[in-house]
């Protein structure tokens, strides 16, 4: 297994994955990704909509195949990505370095990590488009049973 996020900048750090009592969905991503921002970040948001407190999510902002910022020039942004803009339901942690992403062989951003309840890792899976989702939405459906009724 990788290392575990140490910064959370956005909601309540979150345990590693072996201390998890339920599935969880991890995504790396970047603020300059656009299939990060305008698909994966969406569709997160959904998960938690569909499956509330059944799954854990949670989001890695990596610099891995990204240009790298100095912290502070990535947090004012990334703040306000996830309080005002995007209003994320889930916690964000920061991977300045791109170290942690490596550490998870994660390919590129949107990368998924699919935990099992106690940490056993499920599913990689690299990117955003249908295919990628499709995937997710099955295994997610698998664990977590089916999605809740959305008013």
């Amino acid at each position: 297994m990788g290392d575990w996020p140490t910064e959370f900048v956005w909601m309540d750090p979150v345990p590693p994955p072996e201390q998890w009592d339920k599935p969880g969905i991890v995504m790396f991503f970047n603020l300059e990704c656009p299939g990060c921002i305008s698909r994966g970040i969406p569709f997160l948001k959904q998960l938690v909509r569909e499956y509330g407190d059944r799954l854990r999510v949670m989001t890695v902002h990596t610099a891995y195949g990204h240009k790298r910022y100095e912290r502070d020039q990535v947090l004012p942004q990334l703040e306000y990505f996830a309080r005002d803009f995007a209003k994320l339901p889930f916690p964000v942690a920061l991977d300045l370095t791109g170290e942690l992403a490596q550490s998870w062989q994660v390919e590129g951003t949107p990368h998924w990590l699919v935990f099992a309840p106690g940490g056993e890792l499920l599913r990689s899976i690299y990117g955003s488009q249908d295919n990628a989702r499709m995937r997710l939405e099955y295994l997610m459906e698998e664990l977590v049973g089916e999605p809740a009724d959305e008013e």
